[in-house]
């Protein structure tokens, strides 16, 4: 068995081992009141935390303007998501999307895609309804709908941050194996994360 194969497999068997408790971010609120509540909702859950980082690592991947018009994209179509959750405004498959994203964020950092930046753009603002969706069905009884969303915003903004940052630690050693191991790492996640969908 050759290093990637071997690389994959192992992604593959940690994606599965990970995948059950990828959910645990359901009522996080049961303690924490507005900003916080919202604020834990998106590191609370693996799913939610792999895609955000992954969004700002593959934006940094991408470049120049995508660095930051990608997560801001993010950001943006994720409030409008939460907003039609609030409003009572159903989805389907909400958490086969946010699964979907983890698989396909994943697999673009692994192979180093390259999108137009308004492709990129319109591929994470797909993958945000999602996860806005989410934050704001699981918004607490108590907690104020600004305070959470601003919680969960800020959270958002940090992990991309993350991503970003990781990446262009990355990128100065000049070395492409870390994405692509990181990439087949979350995709194996992500594909757990169908299966348990």
């Amino acid at each position: 068995m050759n290093r990637p194969t071997r690389i994959i497999a192992s992604a593959a068997v940690m994606g599965f081992a990970l995948a059950t408790p990828a959910f645990a971010h359901t009522g996080v609120g049961a303690h924490s009141h507005g900003f916080a509540a919202g604020f834990l909702h998106p590191l609370m859950g693996l799913d939610h935390m792999l895609a955000m980082l992954g969004v700002g690592i593959w934006a940094a991947q991408l470049g120049q303007r995508a660095t930051w018009l990608v997560p801001a994209a993010f950001v943006a179509v994720m409030i409008a998501g939460a907003g039609l959750a609030l409003s009572g405004i159903a989805m389907p498959m909400v958490e086969v999307g946010i699964a979907g994203s983890v698989l396909v964020i994943g697999t673009l950092i692994a192979l180093g895609t390259r999108l137009p930046v308004g492709v990129a753009m319109s591929l994470v603002g797909l993958f945000a309804l999602f996860h806005g969706h989410a934050h704001g069905t699981e918004l607490p009884g108590f907690a104020h709908p600004a305070a959470y969303g601003a919680g969960f915003v800020a959270a958002t903004a940090l992990l991309h941050a993350g991503g970003v940052g990781i990446a262009s630690v990355v990128r100065r050693q000049a070395a492409r194996l870390p994405f692509r191991i990181a990439g087949a790492m979350m995709a194996a996640v992500g594909g757990g994360l169908l299966l348990g969908a």
